[in-house]
């Protein structure tokens, strides 16, 4: 009969568990950030006069308004399910990191509300992030 024996290594650590109150915090972020993107990606799918005007200055046409719209709606539902949070989280900052990007570079106007949501949902992604 041969033993075996295991052992952890002293370098090796497991990450404690978040306190309730931690993980209270990061689900009031989780639904408030869902909450942000339901409502901008909602208002891209309604088809508002803003949105299709400014995705008319991005240049690629309306599909693009939708796909945007329905990436930032699938996204804020993926956030208050705790199976997708992290890839919710993650597609959503991938998003977000393309919206800065086009409000450098094409369309003008302040990045400020992409970069807040693009800081959000990447810390949520983070914080989520499979063990």
């Amino acid at each position: 009969m041969i033993n075996t024996i295991t052992s952890q290594s002293p370098t090796a650590s497991i990450a404690p568990a978040p306190s309730k109150a931690a993980n209270a915090s990061l689900w009031g972020l989780q639904i408030l950030t869902a909450a942000a993107f339901l409502y901008v990606g909602g208002v891209k799918l309604a088809g508002a006069a803003a949105m299709v005007a400014m995705f008319n200055a991005i240049g690629l046409g309306q599909w693009f308004r939708y796909l945007t719209g329905f990436l930032e709606v699938a996204g804020a539902i993926g956030l208050v399910i705790p199976r997708f949070t992290f890839y919710a989280a993650a597609l959503l900052s991938a998003v977000m990191i393309g919206a800065v990007i086009t409000h450098l570079a094409i369309i003008g106007g302040s990045p400020a509300p992409a970069a807040m949501l693009l800081i959000f949902s990447g810390a949520i992604a983070y914080l989520r992030r499979p063990r």
